[in-house]
């Protein structure tokens, strides 16, 4: 005998699928691989942004105010958040297409970058260097 299950409502099933979603595009900072981060840019094509809502948002409203932190135009490329060393040498890529602004500022500040209170507000000293870390602050984070 079998049993036959309503299907389940189409709300469950979005709701599952955002879930799914959001958990896919988390991103978690390898703090090893990321020792000396000091700048980022975020490289984005101006295109790709008109279908990328959220990103867009990010782009022209929230770039301005965090230090250390600017954007730069290449042609057809996918935005991308480029974390970068004392050097300027690349640390890592974080693709940001499938991220909502939220998450893009929720990442942007767990890895240290420094929001001002407005775009052309001075940054207190001890945020200058930001997001890198004085030697005796780099013991702060336990998976170093």
């Amino acid at each position: 005998m079998r049993l036959l299950l309503p299907p389940p409502p189409p709300l469950l099933l979005l709701a599952a699928l955002v879930a799914s979603a959001t958990a896919a595009t988390t991103y978690r900072p390898d703090w090893n691989r990321l020792q000396g981060l000091a700048r980022a840019r975020v490289e984005t094509c101006g295109g790709q942004l008109n279908r990328l809502k959220e990103v867009k948002a990010f782009v022209t409203q929230d770039i301005p105010f965090y230090h250390n932190l600017v954007m730069k135009h290449l042609p057809g490329a996918d935005p991308e958040l480029v974390l970068l060393g004392r050097r300027f040498e690349e640390l890592e890529r974080i693709p940001l297409s499938e991220m909502t602004r939220d998450e893009i500022n929720a990442l942007v500040q767990e890895l240290g970058f420094y929001r001002k209170a407005a775009p052309d507000a001075q940054v207190p000293p001890e945020y200058l260097w930001a997001p890198a870390k004085s030697a005796e602050g780099a013991s702060d984070r336990a998976d170093l």
